[in-house]
């Protein structure tokens, strides 16, 4: 059992991209899988499947350009278990002047920063996508 399972995911999948792997797999939780949506859509991933067989496994298929470079540079989880980082909707971040991702859990659901803005709503900043 895991402290933080959300960290045991971005982990996994920053080990996953150092050794260069086409997949890897975490468990499955919902709020993995928002995760893993949000990433997909803002193309950070290629794919993220939950399998049917017990235990459920999240298998996120890892993104590398022509060249072998990972898509993602950085990971980073913000808010963490024992420190939670709540942010009103004028404060969440621009990573890298908008051109990485804020991924923040708000009261409707997990969406990037920069849908969060769009909606007016604030919420828990859960990690940094560059």
């Amino acid at each position: 059992m895991t402290m933080d399972p959300i960290s045991e995911m971005l982990t996994t999948i920053r080990n996953g991209q150092k050794a260069r792997l086409h997949s890897v797999a975490t468990p499955a939780s919902n709020l993995k899988g928002e995760i893993a949506r949000v990433m997909k859509a803002a193309g950070y991933i290629a794919d993220a499947v939950t399998t049917s067989e017990f235990p459920k496994k999240l298998v996120i298929t890892l993104k590398y350009s022509d060249k072998a470079v990972p898509a993602i540079t950085e990971i980073k989880r913000i808010s963490k278990p024992g420190l939670r980082k709540y942010v009103s909707v004028d404060k969440i971040p621009a990573v890298l002047d908008g051109m990485g991702l804020a991924i923040v859990s708000t009261s409707r659901g997990v969406m990037s920063g920069a849908e969060a803005k769009k909606a007016r709503v604030g919420g828990e900043i859960i990690c940094t996508v560059a």
